[in-house]
């Protein structure tokens, strides 16, 4: 073989070779963004409080603030309410155990759509609690949901309470005396309605304005500003600084995307962050951390900030958003369903 034709080869074997190359680097870029390097493990997202288990370095986003550290407080505790339950009293001649009522507590704490409690008035503390088997009771006292997001309490839903509550009562020798259920629908009726009127989730969308994004490249933006991965495929959260709490925000985005064996193949071009109002406790500024974050992440990934709608949210719109929400804060607050309260909590779930 000629040197020529030697030469001829090895020139045509670097062309192919930077064929490929170009062909691989191409691809590459034609790709979702990715993280920059391994996602570290993170912690996850917060195991809510019973009440609610019934459901970049950045250049640029130095000004988000740090995420304070969590704080543990009393866990919460459900108590029956006259402003969002309807509340039946049962008897009894002489106190009994816990032990025994807990033997003949209904199988469910639902009626219908709507959940229901059962307390007894502690002989030794005095205090209303859910029974304990080692304590005695001297009355105890029943309540049903009136409203929450599936609708008012119907009659349906108000009859199956009485039965289920009745044969509790028969079971430990109660008497049991019960609101009237006309009245107790009205109520509900009332009451759904308020809560429809004053019931707001907000939310921004995060469209990618080049290139999609890999779902590692989500999290690992979101990480820097204090999210963590939520208990389902697609959902990151902003912890809440009290335990047991709602979090502050939600990052949601394609849940497919998010199963994939591989984060930094599946492509996302829109992510959702928001934040449930009447879940969330105003004192935690809830709607500047939704403004700050949107506005980092949107700097960081190279994102706009559009609305349901499409349509670009400016600061002047947040602005707007901000005082309409002052307004929704005080009704809540003048109904004595503050946000975050477990009133509203409740009502609102």
């Amino acid at each position: 073989m000629s040197t020529l034709t030697i030469a001829l080869a090895s020139l045509g074997g670097v062309v192919l070779a930077g064929i490929v190359a170009h062909g691989a680097w191409q691809a590459r870029k034609a790709g979702p963004k990715r993280a920059l390097m391994p996602l570290p493990a993170e912690p996850r997202e917060p195991v809510m409080d019973a009440l609610n288990a019934d459901p970049d370095a950045a250049p640029l986003d130095d000004d988000l603030p740090a995420i304070p550290e969590r704080r543990a407080n009393k866990r919460i505790v459900q108590r029956l309410d006259a402003l969002i339950d309807s509340i039946a009293t049962l008897t009894l001649e002489a106190p009994i155990s816990g032990a025994m009522a807990i033997t003949h507590l209904p199988g469910t704490r639902r009626a219908g759509g709507k959940p229901f409690m059962i307390e007894g008035l502690n002989s030794e503390t005095g205090e209303w609690e859910f029974p304990v088997g080692s304590q005695r009771y001297g009355e105890f006292q029943a309540g049903v949901q009136l409203a929450n997001r599936t609708g008012a309490l119907n009659e349906i839903e108000y009859s199956e309470f009485v039965q289920k509550i009745q044969a509790f009562a028969e079971g430990i020798g109660a008497f049991g005396q019960f609101p009237d259920m006309l009245e107790a629908v009205a109520a509900a009726r009332e009451l759904d309605h308020f809560a429809s009127e004053h019931d707001a989730q907000l939310a921004v969308h995060l469209q990618s304005r080049a290139a999609a994004w890999s779902v590692g490249y989500i999290q690992q933006h979101a990480g820097r500003h204090g999210f963590v991965p939520g208990v389902v495929p697609g959902r990151l959260v902003l912890p809440s600084v009290d335990e047991g709490a709602p979090p502050v925000l939600t990052l949601t985005f394609d849940s497919q995307a998010a199963l994939a064996d591989d984060p930094n193949v599946s492509a996302v071009r829109d992510v959702t962050l928001s934040f449930d109002v009447p879940q969330t406790d105003a004192g935690v500024e809830p709607f500047t951390a939704w403004q700050a974050s949107a506005q980092a992440l949107a700097l960081g990934m190279d994102a706009a900030i559009v609305d349901d709608h499409g349509r670009p949210l400016s600061t002047e719109g947040f602005a707007a958003i901000g005082n309409e929400l002052g307004q929704l804060y005080a009704a809540l607050e003048g109904r004595d369903l503050a946000a975050g309260s477990l009133a509203a909590r409740r009502l609102f779930s």
